[in-house]
């Protein structure tokens, strides 16, 4: 095993992944979407609830993966078996969405269990001497305590089988923030957050934020293909399409397209890297909701709506906007005061919106997305391109 020296953008086999990482998500769109629009108040509040409980254990598997390619010569067999067996238990996962929480919960749990388990298995005694070994090794205990929480919510089923699978993906997630810590053990000499010289981890992270955009323009599209056409619908794949758009915009605008230099000039790679996987985590899960938004208005686009569908359509883009603004932190270590403006804007907007047709809420969650586009643009206007100046 050896790091990669000469590897730097990412390779087939990594956009493999990616691809079955945009269906995935699109698949947690559709089931939380599902019950987003179900006649029963309490179904329509739990499915938000469920879109982190799925939509977690995806991204997480994504970002593991991202990091071992990383890390590692992608090129090499094991390597590649690994990133193979990752995409696949990635879609044996997303084949049991619509039935997670009822029926098929170990078909979505055991992918992630083997993998979670398999992977530091099969690395640790490749990396005899290597610094990484340590990380596994402390890892593993943390993986096998997720392990069985989520094997024991696969054997009950509905509310209680997403807290325990929402309890052992906050295990997983919390853990590697804190470096999984284990007593008796001295820190490990490297970090699993540190970003790598060749710029390889920051350009996934660009490349994950791109899966989650294809992902709404994927899963509003196909709803929309089989939904009577009216001027209703149609303007809402207009102002969904158009909302990708300033999505897009926002984040690479311009603190994302020089994230790769940013990370490169950091003093603190460890803390610089935990906070952007941070936020991109934040980002994605704020695309994922407005997609739910999007579709939840997409079939039922006359009447009033439900409080619920505004939050997935209100909130997701403010979720968006909050992991933007914690990356403008990372790499200008300055606060967005046009992103708080925008998210305090998105809130006020709540109540007239209550009163409001279903589409007005995503029209106007897109005049405010526009609305800081223009400003960024504004801001920039007759200026040289700002460098990065990240505080850690």
């Amino acid at each position: 095993m050896q790091r990669r020296e000469d590897v730097r953008q990412a390779n087939f086999l990594e956009l493999f992944v990616d691809l079955v990482l945009v269906f995935a998500l699109a698949g947690v769109v559709s089931r939380v979407a599902r019950d987003l629009i179900n006649d029963d108040v309490v179904v329509r509040w739990r499915a938000m609830a469920y879109m982190l409980v799925l939509s977690l254990p995806l991204i997480w598997l994504w970002i593991t993966t991202a990091h071992i390619t990383s890390w590692f010569d992608p090129r090499r067999r094991k390597i590649q078996w690994i990133v193979l067996a990752s995409a696949f238990g990635l879609l044996v996962m997303s084949t049991s969405l619509p039935s997670a929480f009822i029926g098929r919960g170990l078909a979505f749990v055991l992918p992630y269990v083997i993998l979670q388990l398999g992977r530091p298995l099969i690395l640790i005694p490749a990396l005899r001497g290597h610094p990484l070994q340590q990380i596994y090794r402390r890892s593993l205990p943390w993986h096998v305590v997720s392990a069985g929480i989520l094997v024991a919510g696969a054997a009950v089923s509905g509310g209680a089988r997403a807290a325990l699978w929402g309890a052992a993906v906050t295990v997983d997630i919390v853990s590697a923030q804190l470096r999984w810590p284990a007593p008796g053990m001295a820190g490990p000499p490297v970090s699993a957050w540190a970003t790598d010289s060749k710029h390889h981890l920051p350009e996934r992270y660009q490349q994950l934020l791109m899966i989650a955009l294809g992902e709404t323009v994927l899963a509003v599209g196909t709803t929309f293909t089989n939904e009577p056409i009216s001027p209703a619908t149609s303007a809402l794949l207009v102002v969904t399409f158009v909302s990708t758009v300033l999505l897009w915009r926002i984040y690479f605008y311009r603190s994302g397209q020089i994230l790769a230099e940013a990370l490169a000039t950091a003093r603190d790679r460890d803390a610089a890297g935990r906070a952007t996987g941070t936020a991109h985590v934040v980002m994605v899960l704020g695309i994922v909701a407005t997609a739910v938004g999007f579709e939840a208005v997409l079939k039922h686009p006359q009447g009033l709506p439900e409080p619920a569908w505004l939050v997935a359509s209100l909130g997701g883009p403010a979720l968006f906007l909050y992991g933007r603004i914690r990356l403008e932190r990372i790499v200008f270590n300055r606060l967005s005061r046009r992103r708080v403006v925008a998210i305090a804007a998105l809130a006020a907007a709540a109540i007239p919106l209550d009163f409001a047709p279903p589409l007005a809420s995503p029209i106007v969650a897109g005049l405010i997305l526009l609305a800081v586009a223009l400003a960024d643009a504004h801001h920039s206007a007759g200026r040289p391109p700002e460098a990065p100046s990240p505080a850690h």
